[in-house]
């Protein structure tokens, strides 16, 4: 069953959100004021909506308690950040996540409920970073101060090994979620299927242990 978004904010960070979470199959509600952003990425989301996110009574329209999760994307305007936080979290939103532009701003958006602060340009860095710490680490993503997911290739000595053998959790401390081929992904995963080259695997890890794993 699809689950159900709002992306408040259609810059280039709420675009890159809304678009993504659509093309995997939710249902997705974009809102900015811009009458022209709208329209042009009305066809690829479920609603498409123009409305003013510093008004209160146009923001409480929206129904954003109807959502799993809020996306407010608009990081460098406090006020209208602040407004949507705070009635994202009254209607009882599952979960509200906001864009900051520094970390003053999103202290502040924390105080007033946001469940998780993102700074892209930070997040990029790291990424970036961590991508070219080791030639197997294709991305990285955080899921929390200290826990992150990352793709990678399988090691050298990983290749022609099952699972079973490789005891990944035991060993490095990770836990595989999917192997991605040129066939898709796959979560259903064979543990006596021996690794091939051309696979990649997503993995959650610990920060502190993904030195380990990328040695």
């Amino acid at each position: 069953m699809a689950k159900s978004f709002a992306v408040l904010g259609m810059g280039r960070f709420g675009r890159g959100v809304a678009l993504c979470l659509a093309r995997n199959g939710e249902e997705v509600l974009i809102v900015d004021k811009d009458e022209e952003l709208i329209d042009q990425y009305a066809p690829e989301v479920t609603y498409a909506v123009t409305a003013d996110l510093s008004d209160e009574q146009a923001v409480k329209e929206l129904g954003l308690g109807n959502m799993d999760a809020v996306v407010v994307a608009m990081g460098m305007d406090l006020e209208a950040s602040i407004l949507c936080v705070m009635i994202a979290k009254e209607a009882g939103a599952g979960k509200v996540l906001a864009k900051a532009g520094n970390r003053r701003m999103g202290d502040i958006l924390t105080r007033i409920g946001a469940d998780r602060i993102i700074y892209p340009e930070e997040e990029m860095g790291e990424r970036t970073a961590r991508a070219l710490l080791s030639r197997d680490i294709l991305d990285y993503f955080n899921l929390s101060d200290s826990i992150c997911m990352v793709e990678m290739r399988p090691r050298k000595e990983w290749i022609g090994k099952t699972l079973r053998e490789l005891n990944l959790r035991e060993n490095f401390r990770v836990n595989l979620v999917a192997v991605r081929t040129g066939a898709g992904v796959n979560h259903l995963l064979d543990s006596d299927k021996p690794l091939e080259p051309d696979v990649i695997l997503l993995m959650a890890a610990s920060k502190k242990d993904l030195k380990k794993l990328t040695d």
